[in-house]
């Protein structure tokens, strides 16, 4: 591959992954703009657009394969590392544990960390999907899950390195896994929150007209009822997860990264 191209397919990837997160955030936010039909709520929050933002996250997910592939970021080998994880991702989501604990966030985080955040994007979208038809629950939500998981891997792989210092490296994804369990969740609330009113309003949901302080006052009311105790499960759980296991996972990753990448040549 000629050297001029790497910058072109590196500027084409990180678009990729840009589109997808402007358009999952958009998704997220556009029902505090638009009128919703009262009483819109559960299954049938996002139930219109749901289809369409699924379409094109898979689109652009697989577009940035490709643009990996093409830039040397990503290569056959890893791609199919990908797969393995994938696979084995969508089955640790199905461990039970108590109230929010999951076992889900635990790959993309490391995986982010050590291959990158389009590595980890990839894993926590997919494996997302996959877990679904797996048999954990398809619906109007599923997208939502998988751009909030993709993230979770996309923002890991921007966190500094600390190679070679293994128990300070732990104790950093440990307290960033803390962060992104009640982050998570306060995403996900989001989903379908702004559908979540009727003719007696209470001060725990949006209604059209809001101003942003109020609007923040009442989610934080509605997520510290519904919610908090919830992803305080899931926060300690990824907390003590990656405490106690990012160690020899990570030494396992790195020694598939050393043996499966190469560096692109160049002519």
């Amino acid at each position: 591959m000629d050297s001029r191209s790497l910058p072109v397919h590196k500027f084409l990837n990180a678009a990729i992954l840009a589109v997808a997160s402007l358009i999952g955030l958009g998704s997220f936010l556009y029902p505090f703009f638009v009128p919703q039909q009262e009483g819109a709520f559960g299954s049938m929050a996002h139930a219109q657009d749901a289809p369409l933002v699924f379409a094109v996250l898979v689109v652009l997910c697989l577009g940035a394969v490709l643009g990996s592939l093409a830039s040397g970021f990503l290569n056959a080998k890893l791609i199919a590392v990908l797969g393995i994880l994938t696979a084995v991702n969508a089955v640790l989501r199905g461990v039970p544990g108590p109230a929010g604990f999951t076992l889900v966030f635990l790959l993309p985080i490391l995986c982010g960390y050590v291959y990158g955040p389009t590595f980890g994007f990839l894993l926590g979208v997919f494996s997302l999907a996959v877990s679904a038809f797996l048999g954990f629950g398809i619906g109007p939500w599923l997208p939502y899950q998988m751009l909030s998981a993709g993230w979770v891997g996309l923002l890991s792989g921007w966190l500094p390195r600390l190679d070679g210092r293994p128990r300070l490296e732990a104790v950093m994804l440990a307290s960033w896994g803390l962060i992104l369990g009640f982050s998570f969740g306060v995403l996900m609330n989001i989903y379908f929150w702004p559908f979540v009113f009727t003719a007696s309003q209470s001060e725990m949901y949006w209604e059209p007209g809001l101003g942003l302080v109020e609007t923040l006052k009442r989610y934080a009311v509605f997520y510290a009822i519904t919610s908090l105790w919830w992803d305080i499960a899931r926060a300690v759980g990824n907390f003590l997860l990656l405490l106690l296991f990012a160690a020899p996972v990570l030494r396992l990753l790195r020694r598939f990264q050393r043996r499966f990448y190469f560096q692109v040549k160049t002519a």
